[in-house]
């Protein structure tokens, strides 16, 4: 079976599921497992947020959605000339990657026809279908089931050792800055079964834009920043806007050193590195509880010490691994 991913997430279960030597094509946000980095590119996309500062992505893409532009390109020639068997896209963000409405369209006078799976989870449980969606159309449904079976063990293991839920810390997961974008979808799920008490989103919300006041008025005390397609370089960068609003050092979490920047792969693709996102949560939540739990290099921690009497501007400078 031939089989095109245009999405990180979906190359991502295919890996999971055995079915790497099948991936015939990807895009170029697909860079996990380092495997997939080595597949021919179908998709691209016309905005690099690695390079970009949140602003600049906000205003690039209002620009290209207002001259009715893609932001992505799609090889039209690469899927004709090899006729993949099952082409996975998604149906849930335009800005993250490349939607079910341009294949179809570019796949619509093709002689025989893919089948196009449509992904779009919105919940914990939608990442979980995902899997059996790809497991059903790529024949492996059995791997597909078995790696919903350990996940779904994983889970419970975090649930069995949490305290009560009037324990819980008030926890807020930001996804975007300068505009501000609270987390949604499936993050909702992973706050509160990392034990996070969070009461602004219900399961499954899309993500909201929301004004500095709503964040500081909530003052959680714990901030989690793991912005959408942001690596930890990228975090740090945009961090010195939180610290430029009013109120910022006065609010719970930043006394108490419990701002977390988080590498954003483990919460903005809905695959097999969900759980570990779930796991880093529970850990950052519940230290007492959790460890070993946290990989290396993907959260980095403000440093309450080396914060102290820093200047403004210099926020970028407090934060420490994790580890």
């Amino acid at each position: 079976m031939k089989i095109c991913s245009l999405l990180p997430s979906g190359t991502e279960i295919l890996f999971a599921l055995g079915l790497g030597d099948q991936v015939a094509g990807v895009s170029d946000l697909c860079d996990f497992p380092a495997e997939a980095r080595f597949k021919p590119v179908v998709s691209r996309s016309k905005v690099d947020p690695s390079v970009m500062s949140s602003d600049e992505v906000e205003a690039a893409m209002i620009d290209i959605l207002t001259r009715g532009d893609n932001p992505f390109e799609l090889d039209q020639e690469w899927l004709v000339r090899e006729s993949p068997d099952v082409i996975l896209t998604q149906d849930l963000c335009h800005v993250c990657e490349v939607d079910a409405g341009q294949v179809t369209g570019v796949v619509a006078g093709m002689d025989v026809q893919p089948e196009i799976v449509v992904l779009q989870p919105k919940t914990f449980e939608g990442v979980l279908d995902s899997f059996l969606q790809i497991g059903l159309a790529c024949g492996a449904e059995t791997e597909a089931n078995e790696a919903i079976a350990e996940i779904r063990q994983r889970v419970r293991s975090i649930q069995d050792k949490l305290p009560a839920a009037a324990h819980w810390p008030r926890v807020f997961s930001i996804e975007g800055i300068n505009p501000l974008v609270l987390g949604g979808h499936w993050i909702p799920d992973l706050l509160e079964l990392a034990g996070g008490n969070q009461d602004l989103l219900p399961s499954g919300s899309a993500a909201k834009r929301l004004e500095w006041g709503e964040v500081h008025d909530y003052n959680p005390d714990k901030l989690f920043v793991d912005l959408c397609s942001s690596d930890l370089a990228r975090n740090l960068r945009e961090v010195p806007w939180l610290e430029s609003q009013e109120g910022w050092r006065n609010m719970t979490c930043v006394q108490n050193g419990e701002v977390y920047l988080i590498d954003h792969s483990y919460f903005s693709r809905p695959g097999p590195r969900t759980i570990e996102g779930l796991e880093i949560l529970a850990q950052l939540t519940h230290p007492d509880l959790f460890n070993g739990l946290v990989p290396r290099n993907a959260v980095v921690k403000l440093d309450v010490q080396r914060y102290e009497g820093r200047p403004d501007g210099e926020i970028s400078d407090a934060f420490s691994p994790y580890y």
